[in-house]
């Protein structure tokens, strides 16, 4: 009888975006995959899938029918592993899957990023502390994905049986990689691009977090200096509209580009310049990653996720949020210095290698490997 595997998160995007090598991965080893998610859209690699009215927010009464279905589907299915990803998802399914773990079933949980962390206002210490350490005792693994959250799991004595610092959830090398400078010269064209623009690239969902609003004025900055200028936004999200209305009335047009959500990033990506990053809180920043692995320069607010990845004056810079005339100092640093931007974006391909799915994939193993 083969062994089975239940990855919960609270949307079927997350899965897909995130975790389709981990479910192939799987399956190779002979093991029967089921998924979880809020969410109808059938995935390839998955022998069985259940949709459960998980809720984004943690205080929606959806949240206790999940919790009810789910815990119906554990005790039905005898699973050998669960990991659970997303805050809403590891609160449900660890709750959920209590029983289950007394009775043989190992829970791994991934913490995309606590919502508690350095500059967090007080409620979110007062709210998400207690309940990520009262949950870590039904968790054989917590998996954190930064420095910080997992100094803070120890710091605070949470009680999981084993508290692992993974490098992300892996970018593939072979998509994200660096290009020449020919085949930059032909997306430009292709994408109607000119050669000599200066673009900016920052490929994240729009809304107040992700903070793509101090980007845009700081473009009105930077155009005077740098008339070529482009930022371009990939992804969509609650701000797009408010976003849209702040280029047109900054008459900013064609200095600021929203490309929506694409899935072409790893020809986007490589033929910009620099790419930037302007979130509040960031549990590590896949965007990054990626962007570091097609060879680009960064400048990135400062953040736990960010620090992780941006070393100051190697790979690119850090600015303050509250000092936001250092972003256009920096963008403009790197603009006029062609050979720092050349040395920056070799700096972050270096870098990049922790956090590639080969390397990340072996690390999984190992903990997969533990049960």
């Amino acid at each position: 009888m083969s062994k089975k595997v239940l990855f919960c998160a609270t949307v079927i995007s997350h899965i897909k975006a995130f975790h389709l090598p981990y479910l192939q991965w799987f399956r190779e080893q002979g093991w029967e995959v089921h998924v979880a998610t809020n969410g109808c859209e059938k995935l390839e690699l998955v022998d069985k899938q259940f949709n459960v009215p998980f809720e984004r927010s943690p205080f929606k009464s959806g949240n206790l029918k999940a919790f009810f279905n789910l815990r119906k589907i554990i005790n039905e299915n005898k699973y050998n592993i669960i990991h659970c990803h997303t805050p809403v998802g590891g609160v449900v399914t660890r709750l959920a899957a209590k029983a289950a773990r007394k009775n043989g079933t190992n829970i791994i949980y991934t913490a995309h990023g606590f919502h508690f962390y350095k500059g967090a206002n007080f409620l979110n210490w007062f709210i998400y502390l207690p309940v990520e350490k009262y949950l870590s005792r039904y968790t054989d693994c917590l998996i954190t994905i930064n420095t910080e959250d997992f100094n803070s799991a120890l710091k605070y004595k949470f009680k999981a049986e084993n508290i692992k610092h993974v490098h992300g959830v892996g970018v593939n090398q072979s998509i994200y990689r660096p290009i020449t400078i020919e085949r930059k010269q032909e997306l430009r064209a292709r994408y109607e691009f000119d050669v000599e623009d200066f673009l900016l690239i920052y490929a994240a969902e729009l809304n107040k977090n992700k903070n793509q609003r101090i980007l845009i004025e700081e473009i009105m900055n930077l155009k005077a200096s740098i008339p070529e200028i482009k930022l371009l936004l990939v992804g969509e999200g609650s701000s797009t509209q408010e976003y849209k209305i702040l280029v047109e009335k900054l008459g900013l047009q064609d200095n600021v580009k929203f490309l929506g959500y694409r899935k072409d990033l790893s020809d986007i990506y490589p033929m910009c310049d620099i790419a930037v990053a302007s979130s509040i809180r960031e549990g590590l920043g896949l965007n990054i990653i990626e962007s570091m692995c097609c060879a680009l320069p960064i400048v990135a607010s400062v953040n736990r996720g960010h620090l992780e990845l941006v070393k100051d004056f190697q790979n690119g810079f850090l600015f303050d949020l509250n000092k936001t005339q250092d972003l256009s100092k920096f963008i403009e640093k790197i603009y006029n210095l062609k050979n720092m931007k050349l040395e920056m974006g070799q700096m972050s391909l270096e870098f990049s290698s922790p956090y590639i799915l080969e390397n990340v994939m072996e690390e999984m193993k190992d903990i997969y490997n533990m049960f």
